[in-house]
């Protein structure tokens, strides 16, 4: 039986800004069938809200999220659902019609790391590293990485599947800023409270650009 307790938080927007926080600590904010589709069903929620105009993602506790969860892969019956969630949830992150900003609060690893490349803009704790270890097991996501930080640089992260700490991710391009993890939202702050002097509709023309030149549909841009 998959969780069907509330995994996610989501504060109100306040002057523009909300905040999607997740929140399965237990598992270290495991992306699971339930966690997935509660992302998608608040950034459904948060794309059709006037108020709203940039969308913070972070995690609670000090790990951002590690990743899917595996036990799911383990229970055949679940497959339909794992897949359908999945397709869903990507196709949701990368189309988000305004910007989102990751708060890297922690590890960011497997889809824990896709999901913070597919926000437009990623401010790291100092604590962050971020890393491919599925690429011992199973598919790696490549696209959006490729897309991010050019192939040489994402062919080595996903072949290798080496763990990239905070700083070298900052000289790698993978993050903008990197700060203590006490300074992290206040840091988030200043990104926010830049994008919300646009009107919603120019940043809604300017996400919607985005994602034409990243050419993102589902499947190719999954690599499906």
């Amino acid at each position: 039986m998959s969780d069907q307790r509330a995994l996610v938080a989501v504060d109100a927007p306040s002057d523009g800004v909300a905040i999607l926080t997740l929140d399965r600590p237990d598992k270290k904010n495991a992306l699971s069938i339930a966690l997935r589709d509660q992302v998608s069903d608040a950034l459904d929620a948060l794309a059709g809200d006037a108020a709203v105009k940039v969308v913070v993602l972070t995690g609670v506790g000090d790990v951002f999220s590690a990743g899917f969860d595996l036990r799911e892969f383990e229970q055949p019956e679940l497959s339909d659902r794992l897949w359908a969630s999945s397709d869903r949830f990507h196709a949701t992150v990368l189309r988000f019609p305004l910007p989102l900003v990751a708060a890297v609060n922690g590890p960011a690893l497997a889809g824990g790391f896709d999901l913070a490349v597919m926000c437009d803009i990623r401010v790291a704790a100092d604590t962050a590293r971020f890393a491919h270890p599925e690429i011992a097991f199973g598919d790696v996501v490549y696209g959006p990485l490729h897309d991010l930080v050019g192939g040489a640089v994402a062919r080595e992260l996903c072949f290798t599947g080496r763990v990239v700490e905070a700083f070298e991710a900052q000289a790698l391009g993978l993050v903008s800023a990197v700060v203590s993890a006490a300074e992290l939202m206040d840091t988030v702050a200043m990104y926010t409270d830049h994008i919300v002097r646009a009107p919603r509709d120019v940043l809604l023309r300017t996400k919607a650009k985005a994602v034409r030149r990243a050419r993102v549909t589902e499947r190719a841009t999954l690599d499906l």
